[in-house]
């Protein structure tokens, strides 16, 4: 539940916030959440099993921890690029600029803020694609962020359903 309190925390984070004030506590918070479940999670796990199939249970820890892990970045992934390419495509159309230069930014949108912007751009211009940019980056952070939030919440709620309730 807390590790859910500090997910959501980052989805107040935007362009103008300062990091003290809303990166850092959102990470404490969510840290913090971390270490009170993790290591009763695999505390419980351990004991669950006699000391000569611990292995087994460590190994199969693990291994749950990893897959979770890299299915995590790759959904999330996905998520945040097509969020950012939907996000980008919506707020160029509301920037003058050339064809050319708009399609050199959107063919580049799997490098989300890494986009190398056209030479060619004015100064003002610039600043309204760096905007565009940087608001369809946090538009995408912002939705992993709360999908994050929720899967702890789920997460919180069925442990709280399930473990130690009699049957």
């Amino acid at each position: 539940m807390i590790a859910a309190f500090g997910f959501a925390l980052l989805a107040l984070s935007g362009r103008s916030t300062n990091y003290w004030t809303s990166f850092f506590p959102a990470v404490c918070v969510m840290g913090l959440g971390m270490a009170i479940s993790v290591a009763p999670l695999t505390t419980t796990v351990m004991g669950a099993v006699s000391a000569e199939r611990s292995g087994v249970a460590s190994g199969i820890n693990n291994t749950v921890a990893r897959t979770a892990g890299l299915l995590a970045i790759a959904v999330f992934g996905v998520v945040m690029l097509k969020t950012f390419g939907t996000n980008l495509d919506r707020r160029l159309a509301a920037v003058q600029i050339s064809n050319e230069a708009r399609e050199s930014i959107i063919s580049q949108r799997v490098r989300l803020a890494a986009i190398e912007y056209p030479a060619n751009l004015d100064d003002r211009l610039r600043i309204e694609v760096e905007a565009a940019v940087a608001d369809s980056f946090i538009s995408g952070f912002r939705l992993v962020v709360i999908i994050s939030a929720m899967l702890g919440l789920m997460s919180a709620v069925s442990s709280w359903l399930l473990i130690g309730r009699k049957r």
